[in-house]
């Protein structure tokens, strides 16, 4: 049924986009001969009205109309020029998680339910929706002990089973892709697929939002000009969450933050910073910062507020991630390739030498632009299409990094339209490279490894021992054979009189289909 089900959510989002003129607007020549008839019938029953809207708009209203994980899949994608083209993806980039409100009094019976109490014992005041999302809405109330303001955030009905059952779809089509498809392979749909699964279903628990937010407060309370709410974890639960109300000027509103006297470029200049420190130092970072979770307050603190996704990069991810930043700022394109293929991303039968070369032509060019022009966007649209020369698959564990770090500096350029990040990358890059890959880091590294040696060697005789008990159970069976007790061959004679009844049962449906489909041949 999962599969059927798939399958016809697949038609009617195949339907949706092709009556809101998506399809049709793709050029014809450039699909193979296969789809030219159902770009034909696509633009048959497209709406007469969708050929006087632009085509990134026709790509929102269909995603909008699919429903929210259709939006949150167009979010994705936008970060996948290599897998759907650089044109959809720039449309995609337009595509906002901006949804309908769902009705107060749905929000107050989910937070009734979370809570055990009242809505009205716990605040004096509940608002109505001020912002509403594909996962969840936020309320602002009151709190009645201490009269504090607060943002309260509230799932959305029904969100869960209509995500899973969405999932289950993109898994289908990413399956069949790989299937009839083989050169996306090395994309990896499926994987692909199966993050944003997981991502989607992490995002849908706001208790794991709060324990986000309460990790990253912990790692940046040092860190200059950045921050997070708090988290009120006694009226926190599953399906609520209660911050610290947030007082700030968003990012998406330029004029005022001229007005308020915050100079953007610092800003901009403290965004990319932080963002990498969190990456590299944290290993831990906010993979949603688009200019609407962005806040600045009247000190000039920048806030982050939404911290549903989130992604994680472990030690040697950062290395490659350090390295490759600091070759390109220092122009050492022979020690950016020779990190991919430390990493194992490059097969070993390529030679480093031509791979070096091939990334030259992606760094000098950026070298020779003005700070206007240089583009992350661009130069990882460049990266995919060189590294797939090399047989370089999609590392699942980077897309998260690709997609926040091109928003992050989208941001940071509508701030300071002159955003160097190669500059404003150097000082914190330079400064993790010193301290992880110099003297100091091949010290903690030689520490770590005999911290590792000790835990070894605490658990030598318990090694020792099951060794023996193998050695003694492998000798009695090359002695005496394999024997099994009456209740595990009792299992296996019962699971092989399962199989078998249900094998004959599938030759009777494969030769009832058969007869089916010879008679739909010639006699229907």
């Amino acid at each position: 049924m999962g599969k059927i089900s798939a399958a016809v959510s697949l038609i009617h989002a195949g339907y949706v986009l092709a009556r809101e003129g998506v399809i049709s607007a793709i050029p014809r020549d450039v699909l193979p001969p296969p789809a030219r008839m159902g770009h034909v019938i696509a633009g048959m029953i497209a709406r007469r009205r969708s050929k006087n809207v632009e085509q990134s708009e026709r790509l929102s209203i269909a995603l909008n109309k699919l429903g929210p994980s259709w939006v949150k899949l167009g979010q994705f994608l936008a970060t996948r020029p290599d897998v759907i083209g650089s044109q959809i993806a720039t449309d995609l980039e337009l595509l906002q998680d901006r949804m309908e409100p769902f009705e107060t009094r749905f929000a107050r019976q989910t937070l009734q339910n979370s809570l055990g109490r009242e809505v009205d014992d716990v605040f004096s005041s509940f608002s109505e929706p001020i912002a509403a999302a594909s996962i969840a809405q936020v309320h602002k109330a009151v709190l009645k002990d201490g009269d504090e303001i607060v943002a309260v955030k509230v799932i959305r009905p029904g969100v869960r089973a209509r995500f899973i059952r969405d999932l289950v779809t993109f898994d289908t089509a990413a399956r069949l892709q790989e299937k009839f498809l083989p050169a996306s392979r090395r994309l990896r749909p499926v994987a692909v697929t199966q993050m944003l699964s997981q991502s989607a279903r992490i995002e849908m628990d706001l208790r794991l939002e709060a324990a986000a937010l309460s990790e990253m407060a912990e790692n940046i309370k040092d860190d200059p000009g950045f921050r997070v709410p708090e988290v009120n974890w006694e009226l926190t639960g599953r399906d609520c969450l209660v911050l610290e109300w947030i007082e700030g000027t968003k990012f998406t509103d330029i004029k005022k933050l001229h007005e308020a006297g915050h100079d953007p470029v610092q800003l901009a200049e403290t965004l990319m910073q932080s963002f990498l420190r969190h990456t590299l130092r944290d290993g831990f970072f906010h993979a949603d910062m688009h200019p609407g979770n962005l806040f600045v307050d009247n000190n000039g603190m920048i806030i982050a507020v939404d911290l549903g996704i989130t992604g994680r990069m472990g030690k040697n991810q950062r290395r490659f991630l350090a390295e490759i930043l600091y070759g390109f700022i220092t122009r050492n394109y022979l020690r950016v390739a020779e990190v991919h293929f430390e990493a194992g991303y490059v097969p070993h039968h390529h030679d480093v030498n031509s791979f070096a070369q091939a990334i030259r032509a992606i760094g000098e060019p950026i070298h020779g632009q003005s700070a206007k022009t240089i583009s992350m966007a661009n130069m990882l649209t460049l990266l995919f299409e060189v590294t797939e020369l090399f047989d370089m698959e999609t590392r699942t564990e980077l897309l998260l990094l690709q997609k926040t770090m091109v928003v992050v500096e989208g941001v940071s350029r509508t701030l300071d339209p002159d955003f160097n990040m190669w500059k404003v990358s150097e000082p914190v890059v330079s400064q993790w490279i010193a301290g992880n890959l110099g003297p100091a880091g091949i010290v903690n590294d030689a520490a770590a490894g005999l911290k590792s040696i000790a835990r070894v060697a605490s658990q030598l005789p318990q090694f020792a021992e099951r060794a023996e008990r193998l050695s003694l159970a492998m000798d009695d069976m090359a002695e005496n054979g394999m024997r099994f007790s009456d209740q595990t061959a009792d299992q296996i004679g019962k699971s092989e009189a399962w199989h078998g009844r249900w094998g004959r049962r599938a030759l009777w449906m494969i030769a009832l289909t058969a007869i089916i489909a010879v008679y739909m041949q010639y006699f229907a």
